[in-house]
């Protein structure tokens, strides 16, 4: 008597339909439409193994790009250094965003994701000064504007980093700087030895035979 099995059994088991797309098959003739050369083209450095893992920016051996560009100072202009994938990020968060939270409330950066305010947590989060806030919150973040501490200190909260620094940081203390080195007097000079006092020369004594015959 044959095994009637009902519902569902191990060799009816397959992906729901579209969820799963077959890889791409190179190099497997022309007829595939990636035969041959397998979508890399004719001769030259794209064409060989390895060339897609060259390094982020590298034209070849020519000029790059970001060393042909003038450079502007400071982090925040796209003409500044560092340039393309090793710029840092930040995601921006005003002040006025934070109004949304009850009063109390300890806003995380994971708050924030999950109240949509921020769409992930891939980069950063700094908190900025636009806007205005008048709930009290504690509100933890990896960097702040000096203008947004104080909003949220006026607001009564705290501004608390996610290291555990301060939200502004202390300025460096300046070095105290060295006094300048007082020149070297100079070396009174050794007196020269007075020569001693000539003694008057002896008169030379008349002889005793001299005067006798006088």
């Amino acid at each position: 008597m044959a095994d009637e099995t009902t519902g569902l059994t191990l060799h009816e088991l397959k992906p729901a339909p579209g969820s799963h797309r077959e890889r791409k098959r190179i190099g497997r003739g022309a007829g595939s439409g990636s035969g041959k050369t397998s979508g890399r083209g004719q001769k030259g450095q794209k064409s060989r193994s390895g060339s897609h893992r060259l390094r982020a920016g590298f034209e070849g051996g020519q000029m790059p790009l970001y060393m042909r560009l003038g450079k502007l100072r400071g982090p925040n202009h796209r003409k500044s250094m560092p340039m393309g994938p090793f710029r840092t990020h930040t995601t921006p968060v005003n002040v006025s965003a934070l109004d949304r939270f009850d009063e109390g409330v300890e806003v995380t950066p994971e708050l924030l994701r999950s109240a949509g305010v921020v769409r992930s947590l891939k980069h950063p989060i700094k908190i900025l000064a636009k806007g205005e806030l008048s709930t009290r919150l504690t509100v933890t973040a990896h960097a702040f504007s000096k203008r947004a501490v104080e909003a949220i200190e006026a607001a009564g909260g705290k501004a608390v980093r996610v290291d555990g620094t301060p939200a502004i940081p202390e300025p460096a203390k300046a070095k105290p700087k060295r006094a300048p080195k007082a020149a070297a007097e100079p070396e009174p000079e050794p007196e020269a030895a007075k020569p001693a006092a000539e003694e008057p020369e002896a008169e030379p004594e008349p002889e005793a035979g001299s005067d006798a015959e006088e």
